[in-house]
C-alpha cells in the first residue's frame, strides 16, 4: 500500500509541506510516514487526513508541458498532473523542457519532486505538446491488419495492395506538432480530404543504433498519443507521404507522456478515435503487424535514435477515407483520440 493523497488544513506546520512533497513522488511508505510524523511532532494534528490506496489503484505518472491561461509572461514549464491539478517540477528546473527529463532518466521512471503549494487547476493551464521540439517523428503505415484491408479497398494508389513484408516507415515534420485542445488548421485551397489517424506513440529516452531486440524496450521512456492527421489527396498525388502528413498543425500530440513502467502492454491497449462523439476507430495495439520491438530494431538499424524521438506506431481501421462515402474532417469538427492507460487527446478543426 502507498499513499495516494494527503489533505491538510491551514495553520499546519511547515513540515507538512515537506511530507506532502515527498508523498507526491510516492517516496514514503507506511512505516516511513509514521516515523516522519513522530519525529516532526505531527501525529497530534487531527487535521491531517491520509487516504491510502493499493498499488493497483495508483494513477500513472502524467508528465506535461504547460503554460498559464491568459498569462503571456508565464514560460512553458514541465509538471505532473495529479488530482486535476498541475504540479510544477521542483527537483528539475520546471522551465527546462521535458526533453531534459528524458535525458536524465533514459528508460527509467523519473524521480520527480513537485512544488507542494504550487498546484494549478487544469482549468487555469494550457497543455502544450509534451515535447515542444521533438526530434525525428517516425510513423508506420498499414501496421494494423484491418487497416491494411481498408487502405487496399478504399485508398488505392497510395501503396501496394497487400500487407507489407517490412514496415512502411515515413516521417512527419516536427513543426507540425501541436498540443491537447489546440486547433488543427483546415487547409482551404490545398486539400479537401483531411483525415484522422489515432495512434499510440513511443517516446525514446535513451540513444542507440543497431539496437537488439533484447535491448529495444530499454530505450523507451514512455508513451503518448498522436493524431496522424493526413491530407489524403496530397498523400496520393505526391506518392511520398511527407507533404500530406506534415501540413502545419497536422501532428497533435499529448496530452502528456506516461512512463513505460506505468503502462502494461501485455494485453494490448485499446485505441479509439471519436469525431463529434461518434466512434470511428476501435482497435487494440495487439493487432499491430510490427511490434514496438520490431520497429525500434528496424529503424535503429538505419538511423540512430535519440532522446525525444517519436515513433507513431500506426492506426487501426476506421479512418475517414475508409467509409463509403468517405467521412473526411470539416471545419468545426471535434476529434478525440483515446488510448487505454494514457488518456484522451482532443482537438478541433478550424478554418
Amino acid at each position: 500500500t502507498r499513499f495516494s493523497s494527503i489533505q491538510n488544513q491551514p495553520n499546519c506546520p511547515t513540515s507538512i509541506s515537506r511530507f506532502q512533497r515527498c508523498h507526491k513522488t510516492g517516496s514514503f511508505g507506511i512505516s516511513r510516514t509514521r516515523e516522519f510524523l513522530r519525529q516532526n511532532d505531527m501525529i497530534k494534528f487531527s487535521n491531517i487526513k491520509l487516504i491510502t490506496k493499493t498499488s493497483s489503484e495508483m494513477q500513472p505518472l502524467k508528465l506535461v508541458t504547460f503554460t498559464k491561461v491568459n498569462d503571456p509572461k508565464y514560460l512553458p514549464s514541465v509538471g505532473v498532473v495529479d488530482d486535476s491539478l498541475v504540479w510544477p517540477l521542483k527537483n528539475i528546473d520546471s522551465q527546462s523542457s521535458l526533453l531534459r527529463v528524458l535525458e536524465l532518466s533514459g528508460s527509467r521512471r523519473p524521480n520527480v519532486e513537485t512544488e507542494t503549494l504550487a498546484g494549478l487547476p487544469l482549468s487555469e493551464v494550457k497543455l502544450l505538446s509534451p515535447l515542444l521540439h521533438p526530434g525525428n517523428i517516425f510513423c508506420v503505415g498499414k501496421n494494423y491488419k484491418d487497416h491494411v484491408r481498408e487502405v487496399d479497398s478504399s485508398m488505392q494508389g497510395i501503396s501496394k495492395m497487400e500487407a507489407p513484408e517490412y514496415p512502411i516507415i515515413f516521417t512527419k515534420a516536427a513543426g507540425s506538432v501541436v498540443g491537447h485542445k489546440a486547433d488543427i488548421k483546415y487547409p482551404h485551397g490545398v486539400s479537401s480530404q483531411v483525415d484522422y489517424e489515432g495512434e499510440l506513440a513511443v517516446v525514446i529516452g535513451k540513444a542507440g543504433s543497431a539496437i537488439s531486440r533484447e535491448d529495444a524496450m530499454s530505450h523507451v521512456f514512455g508513451y503518448t498519443i498522436v493524431n496522424d492527421v493526413t491530407a489524403r489527396d496530397l498523400q496520393k498525388k505526391h506518392q511520398q507521404w511527407f507533404l500530406g502528413k506534415s501540413m502545419d498543425t497536422f501532428c497533435p500530440m499529448g496530452p502528456w507522456v506516461v512512463p513505460a513502467s506505468d503502462i502494461d502492454l501485455s494485453s494490448g491497449l485499446k485505441v479509439q478515435t471519436f469525431v463529434n462523439d461518434e466512434l470511428r476507430q476501435d482497435g487494440n495495439t495487439n493487432d499491430m503487424l510490427f511490434s514496438i520491438i520490431d520497429l525500434i530494431t528496424i529503424i535503429s538499424a538505419a538511423v540512430t535514435l535519440h532522446p525525444g524521438d517519436i515513433i507513431a506506431t500506426g492506426t487501426p481501421a476506421g479512418v475517414g477515407a475508409g467509409f463509403k462515402p468517405p467521412k473526411f474532417l470539416q471545419p468545426g469538427d471535434k476529434v478525440v483520440v483515446r488510448i487505454e492507460g494514457i488518456g484522451e487527446l482532443e482537438n478541433f478543426i478550424r478554418g
